[in-house]
C-alpha cells in the first residue's frame, strides 16, 4: 500500500492514500463510499455574462475592486475603466476575471 504520512509537532495526523486503495479499503470494510471525487456543494451551471454585469457580479461576490484586480495581476484603476465601460480587455484578462467571477465567459456587449 501506497501511503503517505503527513505530521504536526512530531506526530502523525494524516494518512493520504490513492484513490483506489481508498476504495478498497472501504469496500473491505463493507463500507459503500457516498463521497464522490467532487464532494463540492454542487454549483449551478456557469453562464457567460456581458461586460455590464461585471461590477454587479463583482459586488455579488463581496469582492472589492482592488481585490479582484489583484488577483488577475492588473491594477485597480484599469480594472475601474473596464467596469465603466472606457477601456476594452482581452482575452488574456478577460479569462481570469471570469474565472474569478465564477463565470464561463463574456457574451457579446448587448
Amino acid at each position: 500500500m501506497n501511503v503517505q504520512v503527513i505530521s504536526r509537532d512530531g506526530e502523525p495526523e494524516y494518512a493520504v492514500l490513492p484513490w483506489a486503495q481508498y476504495q478498497a479499503l472501504l469496500k473491505a470494510a463493507g463500507i459503500t463510499p457516498q463521497v464522490a471525487l467532487d464532494n463540492s456543494p454542487a454549483k449551478p451551471p456557469m453562464r457567460n455574462a456581458s461586460l455590464r454585469e461585471m461590477r454587479a457580479l463583482r459586488e455579488g461576490l463581496s469582492l472589492s475592486l482592488e481585490a479582484l484586480a489583484r488577483s488577475v495581476g492588473i491594477s485597480p484603476h484599469y480594472l475601474e475603466q473596464i467596469e465603466n465601460g472606457e477601456r476594452e480587455a482581452g482575452e488574456p484578462i478577460l479569462r481570469p476575471l471570469a474565472r474569478a467571477l465564477g463565470i464561463a465567459g463574456w457574451s457579446s456587449p448587448e
